[in-house]
């Protein structure tokens, strides 16, 4: 098999490995924000829930938590799944998995604010959702920016682990190349891949960086 063909299989699996990484995003960031808030809710069962969760997703493995998810409808709930029932499962277990990380970066960001700021947009008249979207939020996002830019790029490696049940992204599709021609030229590939990917969302982190850079602490 040439080199072209080698490429073209291994970026069949790249645009699955882009799905999962995209719609974890997709999933994971709004979710994330709403489990930060149910953390720093002065509701205390909430807040026991939602620190519980963080716990659970944040001390338990990945794989594991894909495996949880794919089995779960059938030994809890004795619902037979079909076979496209395996990247769903992939793609849930990213987002609550990511999710919570995610949060954990929320509430630091949303903690370190000064309360003064708080206490300006009270007097000026802002209502609570008025100040967090308006005055807080711009601020975290700039905050909180290189320490998300590090879990997103930990993101594209971690889709690899989409071959645990079942899920043919870049790396199965190499690991499967491998073994058939007996060369180690597709790992080479793939590994190009994924740092090429990653330094590309490096520099866009970076020109966001500094676009946000009139937000001075």
């Amino acid at each position: 098999m040439d080199l072209t063909k080698i490429f073209q299989m291994l970026m069949e699996g790249y645009v699955t490995s882009l799905h999962v990484f995209f719609l974890t995003l997709l999933g994971a960031i709004p979710l994330g924000v709403v489990v930060a808030l149910g953390r720093l809710s002065r509701f205390k069962p909430l807040q026991v829930i939602t620190k519980l969760y963080i716990s659970l997703m944040r001390g338990t493995p990945l794989m594991l938590q894909m495996f949880a998810v794919f089995f779960m409808p059938y030994y809890v709930f004795g619902i037979k799944t079909g076979s496209g029932f395996k990247f769903t499962a992939c793609i849930i277990a990213f987002i609550i998995n990511y999710a919570a990380y995610f949060a954990e970066i929320y509430r630091s960001g949303i903690q370190s604010m000064p309360k003064g700021q708080y206490e300006a947009a009270q007097v000026l008249g802002y209502s609570n959702a008025q100040t967090f979207f308006r005055i807080i939020l711009p601020q975290v996002i700039k905050r909180i920016l290189p320490a998300m830019g590090n879990e997103i790029i930990t993101l594209v490696k971690d889709t690899s682990l989409a071959f645990s049940v079942g899920v043919a992204e870049m790396f199965t599709t190499s690991k499967a190349l491998v073994a058939s021609q007996r060369t180690m030229v597709p790992f080479m590939i793939a590994a190009a891949i994924y740092w090429v990917t990653c330094l590309i969302i490096e520099f866009g982190l970076g020109r966001a960086e500094k676009k946000l850079g009139y937000y001075h602490d």
